[in-house]
């Protein structure tokens, strides 16, 4: 039809250029038909005979033109169809060739995760492979996942101070600058697809997930696109949405698997409904860019939702999800937020009674509470040799308990006060700390937290238990060889308890009911705090002993060794060593030396020693528990003894009122005495593994 048009639109145009030609070649012709005058003719119109000429040869090669596209076009499309009717299923369209699992862990446990991943999207058949981000190198190989039709993982951790972990730190510090150096582009991973899940403790309230965050952030802004939204796991067991930071990964992963299946398979995004899809497909891209420019500007986090989160969705919001008016958005908001509150009210709401043994405030609903200990921690515990009590507390026998069943020699607090070690219970009525010390001879397996927030157990139960289970354990010594029998009948019968076995006892609501207990059964109470509860230690009943950490004497090297998690770690301090020293009963500073950390602060030392005028100041050098992930601590930073008494001699001699009193070589170890106790006639420099010196305590005093 279009070639007829074409012709015809032809013959019209040279038929109107000839028009006036022929009428002129006639009246010549007329008067003159000699050839001369007919080729003056054609050359006074040769314009117009250029035109037509060029007018039939251009419609005579387009006309041929499209008559060999039309047959080419028949028969690629024959060919194609034969293709893929004869192709065989392996040569399918690939949507997703593999997995690869980063990771930026510290303490192993995003390794772990980026293990198990790696294994479950094996299981379904798609290849993966863990990687180590310390060993690999983004600005060479990060680019080729744009075209690989990979999915990349992102496991990472956020450790102190919201700094990515050490095997993580330059893989985060390229992507950072990558993102904001106009030499890579805004578009340098358009088309890597990644999804990311971070870990941290919402503890630490200004750098939860900061890792997690910003490695989605700068992916987002250098063009990747994510498949899912980002996954966050919570150590902190409180508000953790499904438990623990294990639950909550697991939660994370079954999601990502099914996203895994659905890519697959080549569909791009998951929708309930065609009305959400197609508004999806047409606003999908203007959604994302602005969230994640929401997420810049106002640091909000994009997290999974979760079940209980449809769950709490009002009806009205639920049925106007697909298309919301911008007129109803302050409606619905508002409903958000008047649900919200009605659940604050109904939690708050609860009757709330006090103890009658301390004053501790505790609600009713308590047994809706999450555990301290969760399934893995439990199983961390257990393997170091914990003998767990309930949901939070737990004992362990003391290496110097062993030594001294043996007739072998005690503690330091046997050298230091009398104390039989062999007759000491180590115990903890709470394994959560405030603090994160880069000494801890537990390597952080113990939770943190900063306020009391778990289920508890009564202070009754606790004792029952530490009891018995101390017992058992020293019961395993019966018949070994070695061990003195008369000193196996006296470790039977609990004398003396440390509360120093790990965490942070005076967080534990009804302490002050566990120490009176201790006391009516005889026992002595050695307590150590962490100096952050000032208010609990001036709540705190009065103890055989009261010990209070000083592991460093300036408000940055205080950060720097004890890690606190409290904002005003500082104030707190000080006010606890006010606190120490407004108590009327025995008490001691414990200073524990960490080479280049923490020793070339010695006037700092004795104003803190002014400011709480304890008893006692024990001060020790740091012990090496071994290599450890959670700290980089080495063996150089461990003080030799002859370091710790010169240390001490310097010390003692900035403290009028104070002197040197014992020694224990074997733990590394010094006492200082205030004059005050001269009266009950203190040896000096007393050698270790030695009988008892005079300073010894009643039981119950």
């Amino acid at each position: 039809m279009f070639a007829r048009f074409a012709v015809m639109l032809a013959l019209f145009v040279v038929i109107s250029l000839f028009k006036g030609s022929f009428s002129t070649l006639d009246s010549e012709v007329a008067q003159d038909v000699h050839g001369e005058n007919y080729l003056l003719w054609m050359w006074s119109n040769r314009l117009y005979i250029y035109s037509a000429a060029a007018l039939l040869l251009g419609l005579f090669f387009f006309l041929g033109r499209r008559k060999i596209i039309n047959a080419k076009d028949s028969g690629s499309k024959i060919q194609q169809a034969a293709k893929n009717n004869n192709r065989p299923e392996k040569d399918a369209d690939v949507y997703v060739s593999g997995v690869k699992v980063f990771y930026g862990s510290q303490t192993g446990t995003a390794k772990g995760f980026a293990t198990e991943l790696s294994k479950d999207v094996q299981t379904l058949g798609f290849p993966a492979e863990v990687i180590d981000m310390k060993d690999y190198d983004p600005d060479d190989r990060l680019a080729d996942e744009c075209s690989s039709q990979s999915v990349c993982v992102f496991l990472v951790a956020t450790y102190t101070d919201g700094q990515p972990t050490e095997n993580s730190e330059w893989f985060c510090k390229w992507l950072e600058e990558a993102s904001t150096d106009f030499r890579y582009g805004n578009t340098f991973l358009k088309g890597l697809r990644y999804a990311v899940f971070g870990l941290g403790n919402s503890v630490y309230v200004g750098h939860y997930n900061t890792v997690g965050k910003n490695v989605d952030k700068w992916l987002w802004m250098l063009s990747a696109k994510r498949i899912m939204s980002r996954g966050e796991g919570d150590c902190n067991v409180v508000k953790s949405r499904n438990g623990s930071v294990q639950a909550d990964f697991q939660a994370w992963k079954a999601k990502f698997l099914s996203r895994l299946k659905a890519l697959a398979k080549g569909e791009k995004r998951s929708c309930k409904d065609e009305g959400c899809c197609k508004n999806r497909k047409k606003h999908g891209e203007e959604k994302e860019e602005k969230a994640v420019m929401q997420e810049n500007s106002s640091e909000m986090d994009l997290i999974e939702s979760s079940s209980e989160e449809e769950e709490s969705v009002l009806p009205d919001e639920k049925a106007s999800r697909s298309v919301v008016d911008v007129e109803d958005l302050g409606n619905i908001m508002n409903n958000v937020k008047k649900a919200k509150v009605r659940k604050e009210d109904q939690v708050n709401g609860q009757m709330v009674k006090l103890s009658k043994l301390n004053g501790v405030s505790k609600t009713e609903g308590e047994e809706e509470r999450r555990e301290m200990i969760t399934p893995a921690l439990r199983e961390a515990l257990t393997k170091q040799g914990y003998k767990l009590i309930g949901s939070h507390s737990g004992v362990k026998l003391c290496r110097w308990t062993k030594s001294m069943l043996r007739g072998r020699g005690g503690c330091y607090k046997h050298t230091f006060y009398g104390i039989e070690s062999h007759r000491c219970m180590e115990t903890t009525p709470s394994l959560a700390c405030a603090n994160k010390c880069v000494f801890c001879w537990r390597h952080h397996t113990n939770p943190v937290g900063t306020e009391w927030r778990w289920k508890m157990d009564p202070a009754e139960k606790i004792l029952q238990d530490a009891l018995e289970k101390h017992q058992l354990m020293i019961r395993q010594f019966r018949g070994v060889p070695g061990v003195k029998p008369e000193r196996y009948e006296e470790g039977l019968a609990v004398k003396h308890c440390a509360l120093s076995l790990v965490g942070e006892p005076i967080m534990y609501p009804e302490i002050n009911t566990f120490l009176r207990l201790l006391h009516s059964h005889g026992i002595s109470s050695f307590l150590v705090t962490n100096a952050q509860f000032p208010e609990e230690i001036r709540n705190l009943v009065p103890v055989t002993q009261l010990y209070v950490s000083v592991d460093a004497s300036t408000k940055d090297s205080l950060k720097k060794i004890d890690r606190p998690l409290f904002k005003d770690f500082w104030p707190r301090f000080l006010d606890s060593l006010k606190a120490l020293g407004e108590k009327r009963q025995r008490t001691v500073y414990r200073l524990t030396l960490v080479k280049a950390w923490n020793v070339e602060e010695m006037q700092a030392y004795s104003e803190l020693i002014a400011l709480g005028q304890p008893d006692f100041i024990e001060v020790k050098g740091v012990t090496y528990c071994g290599e450890s992930s959670a700290s980089s601590l080495t063996m150089a930073n461990v003080p030799w003894h002859q370091e710790v008494v010169a240390f001490v001699q310097q010390l003692a001699d900035m403290l009028p009122q104070y002197e040197i009193a014992c020694e224990h070589e074997h733990s590394n170890c010094l006492l200082i005495a205030h004059t005050k106790v001269r009266a009950q006639q203190l040896n000096p420099m007393k050698k270790a593994n030695t009988q008892p010196s005079a300073v010894t305590y009643g039981q119950n005093e």
